[in-house]
Order: structure tokens, then C-alpha cells, then sequence
């Protein structure tokens, strides 16, 4: 049965191997067995003999972290949304949410780096990236920029290069700091309203309730179920009345909580039906939904399709 697969570090480097020509030896960064984490970066121009032997790069999630640098026209499929660049981007992978991205010219050129949660934690960096905006579900994870912005991250990209290289002893942590000023480069360019909300217990209610609704997710084997569906379920979780969760979530997001609820489910059955292979009856299952008619109603009501023809 088609699955929509989490590809491991291991892995990543087992295909490495191949699109560079280089031992594993030679690819891993020095000294990095004795880091907490793991961090490495790469040449675009390296990958893009396999993504073009592919055609495409395969739609997966990954058990890593990924920020690239990409400059040439091409096309971005981030969780249900595809967006097409005419020139440069700077695209952040996270593990929860599966993507793919293919050239549109030949044109291709740029760099990337991989990294884990546990690399951002040594020396008290104390990051949680998905707590972060850049990389929470629904956020801007893909941005199309300028060739002046390209420069800038292109010359963090390059002194990451180099100091991967360096004897200096403290290398990773100055290679932390690197991470996070990509982070907060994407971050500037989102918008203001998603960067700046007001610290007080309403917005503490609105991260715990995102929170929980994103730890449902990403639904990988079919026998797993959402087991969280309703306002009210969210709200008994959260020990708050459904009315103030409700309320606390209109004035923060704009949004009610079941329309909050309802725009994750229809984003997971997008991925399911576009992704996977998995029957109607199984997709319907996995997203909490005793009835296939219940969920295809649900679905039309949200897409104005049903989810066959959105399939096909």
C-alpha cells in the first residue's frame, strides 16, 4: 500500500552517496559524532543530477529539518499547496509536513542545509522549532525573493561552508547561530500579524490548542485515528469552557475553533488523497469519521468537490 514516507537521515545520506560520488566519510562534517544533533550543508548544484534522473523529488516527509536556497524558476508542493517561483526561493522544511520541489529551467543553482531539533538545544540555545512561526502548519513556509535577498543568504550559506571546513573548536555552536539567522530572515518576511502576537493568557490558550490539534498529525498508518475531532473534545483537553475557547480563538485567529479544526482535516485529506492510495473508506476512517458518506459530505462542503474527483 502507498504511504506517504518519513525518509531518515540514514537514508538521505545513502542517497548522498550517489548524487555526489563521495564516500560517507567525506560527506559527514567533521567532528560532528560528538555533537548533540546532527547538521550538514549542501550544493544544489550536487542534488539537481537526481532530482532531473528522477524527474521529481520524491513527496515525503522527513525526520529532519531543511532550509534551501534556490535560485531558478521552479515549482514548490508543500503539504496541499503548490507554488511555482520565477526566479528565487527560500523554502523551510519541517518533519511534520511533506513537500517536494522540482526545477523548471536548467537555470539551477543554490544551497541547503539539513539539521535536527537536537542541534538548536547544546549551549542553551533552548530553540523549539515548532513553536516557531516559520515553522508552524499553515504558516509561509516558501518565499519567493529578490536576487539581492538570494545574495545575503547565499553569503550565510557560504561562511556555513566554510567554518563546516574549520578547525575552530567552536564551530557547531557558531554554526547554530547561522541556523537561526536563516530562521529569522524567513521569519521577517512573513506577516507582521504572525510574528507579534500579544503574550497573555488568551494567546497561551491559543498555542496550547494549536498544539494539541498539530500532535494529531501527520496520520501515516491507516489504523491511526484522530482521536480529537470536536470543539468541545479540544476544549475538555484544554480544561477551559468551549464557549471561551471559542471566543479566545475568533478574537486571535478569526477563526472559530471547529473552522480551525476543519481547514487541518481537509489539508491532511488532501495530502491522503493526492499522496497515497489508501481507499476513500480508509482516509475517512484515519480522520475520525465513522461514515464514508459523513466524510465525503464534509469534504464537499469545504473543497466543492468530493473526494474522488479531487483524487482524480
Amino acid at each position: 500500500m502507498k504511504q506517504i514516507r518519513t525518509k531518515s537521515l540514514e537514508e538521505f545520506y545513502e542517497e548522498a552517496v550517489n548524487f555526489t560520488g563521495r564516500d560517507i566519510n567525506a560527506l559527514l562534517p567533521p567532528g560532528i559524532h560528538r555533537e548533540i544533533g546532527h547538521f550538514n550543508v549542501f550544493d544544489i548544484s550536487e542534488t539537481i543530477k537526481e532530482v532531473k534522473q528522477r524527474n521529481i523529488m520524491p513527496y515525503n516527509r522527513r525526520a529532519y529539518y531543511k532550509i534551501s536556497l534556490i535560485r531558478g524558476k521552479n515549482r514548490a508542493e508543500y503539504a496541499d499547496k503548490i507554488i511555482d517561483v520565477e526566479k528565487n526561493a527560500l523554502l523551510f522544511a519541517t518533519p511534520k509536513v511533506p513537500y517536494h520541489w522540482y526545477p523548471l529551467d536548467e537555470n539551477q543553482s543554490g544551497s541547503f542545509c539539513v539539521f535536527t531539533a537536537d542541534f538548536l538545544i547544546k549551549n542553551k540555545v533552548g530553540v523549539v522549532l515548532d513553536e516557531l512561526p516559520i515553522f508552524k502548519s499553515g504558516g509561509y513556509p516558501v518565499f519567493e525573493i529578490t536576487d539581492e535577498e538570494a545574495d545575503e543568504i547565499g553569503q550565510v550559506f557560504r561562511k556555513m561552508r566554510n567554518e563546516l571546513g574549520s578547525d575552530y573548536e567552536y564551530k557547531y555552536d557558531l554554526l547554530r547561530n547561522f541556523v537561526l539567522e536563516l530562521i529569522h530572515y524567513g521569519q521577517k518576511l512573513q506577516p507582521a500579524t504572525t510574528l507579534h502576537p500579544r503574550q497573555n493568557a488568551a494567546i497561551r490558550i491559543v498555542s496550547l490548542f494549536a498544539e494539541l490539534l498539530e500532535r494529531q498529525f501527520p496520520v501515516e498508518p491507516p489504523n491511526q485515528r484522530l482521536q480529537l475531532r470536536t470543539a468541545k473534545e479540544y476544549a475538555e483537553r484544554l480544561a477551559v469552557h468551549v464557549n471561551h475557547l471559542n471566543k479566545v480563538l475568533k478574537e486571535n485567529t478569526g477563526k472559530t475553533t471547529t473552522g480551525i479544526i476543519s481547514d487541518r482535516i481537509v489539508q491532511e485529506a488532501k495530502i491522503l488523497l493526492k499522496q497515497t492510495d489508501w481507499n476513500v473508506s480508509e482516509i475517512a476512517y484515519s480522520l475520525g469519521f465513522d461514515e464514508v458518506a459523513h466524510f465525503s459530505n464534509f469534504f464537499r462542503k469545504q473543497t466543492s468537490l468530493s473526494p474522488l474527483a479531487f483524487r482524480s
